[in-house]
């Protein structure tokens, strides 16, 4: 294995402008990663203050260590972040003031071929991002049936080729690695649009090992309950699919955009948007870091008890 990966963290100033409202206050960086944000949030913390950094990559955990060195301040714990209220400590449980969320993949976990992550590096079929994770990219590609992989790679890829993509993948099975996978759907999307398919494919794959979707809602509806009343999240998508959920979430409290209203007619709410329109990156971070394109930031604010 190679050494880890420098990670670039994306919308580092203003991420962290718009979480870091109380120096004094208790902080979650619910995706680690590199400790990048992490690390500007500490720079933003007097002595009273305290962040909690979660990751469920061990190498990702060491490389923040590393990065953020011994700090009082600093409590790393490993495990997923959709189980957020069974990893932070109860007595600080509902006085959190700020949560982060970045949902992107790591640099690391991408350039290293043996996780299985890229189509532009070879390697075995995992997707893992951790190896508590139950089932692998290779199961996902050789045992599921017709419908659950098409609906995979529609659903989660949203890729409209993928009723044939799903064919071949099954004419061509076994297939062992992400070499082959691509070859895969390059046999059936031809032309200059074949690698956007081959990387939505490998999008849809990675969501579904990963439960991505599953998770993203977890810990939505369990930052409600760990904020006090003023508490901010920050959450950063890199797909429709995500942002879709995080908008919906943010305006109402749900996951289906509705707000609820009680007898008189008064919103229920006990979340809503800080800001209106959804932040990006500028020209100037895309080009130091492509990978930071598709990036879109919402903040929200929880502005009552959850009853």
């Amino acid at each position: 294995m190679t050494g880890y990966y420098e990670h670039f963290p994306v919308l580092l100033n203003e991420s962290v402008d718009y979480l870091v409202t109380d120096p004094k206050g208790i902080y979650i960086d619910g995706t680690l990663g590199g400790g990048g944000h992490s690390k500007s949030i500490l720079n933003r913390l007097d002595s009273e203050g305290h962040l909690y950094g979660i990751d469920q990559d061990p190498e990702a955990l060491k490389a923040a260590g590393e990065r953020i060195g011994n700090d009082e301040r600093f409590t790393a714990l490993e495990g997923n972040f959709g189980y957020l209220s069974t990893l932070i400590p109860k007595e600080h449980q509902g006085q959190i003031t700020g949560i982060l969320f970045d949902y992107g993949v790591s640099t690391h976990q991408i350039k290293e071929p043996e996780r299985g992550f890229s189509f532009q590096h070879d390697g075995p079929l995992d997707m893992r991002m951790s190896a508590m994770s139950g089932v692998s990219a290779h199961s996902v590609v050789n045992e599921y049936d017709y419908k659950k992989l098409r609906d995979v790679i529609f659903h989660y890829g949203e890729e409209r080729m993928s009723r044939q993509i799903a064919q071949e993948i099954i004419n061509r099975r076994p297939i062992e690695t992400t070499g082959e996978l691509r070859d895969a759907v390059e046999s059936v999307v031809k032309g200059r649009h074949s690698i956007k398919s081959v990387a939505r494919v490998f999008q849809g794959i990675r969501i579904e090992v990963n439960r991505e979707i599953e998770v993203l809602k977890l810990a939505l509806q369990d930052s409600l309950n760990l904020l006090k009343v003023g508490g901010r999240i920050v959450a950063i998508s890199y797909h429709s699919l995500e942002d879709r959920l995080v908008k919906y979430f943010f305006k109402s409290g749900n996951f289906e955009g509705k707000i609820e209203k009680d007898f008189y007619g008064k919103s229920l709410n006990t979340i809503e948007p800080v800001t209106k329109q959804i932040i990006t990156p500028g020209e100037k971070e895309i080009e130091t870091n492509p990978a930071a394109r598709s990036a879109k930031m919402r903040v929200a604010v929880k502005i009552s008890e959850v009853n």
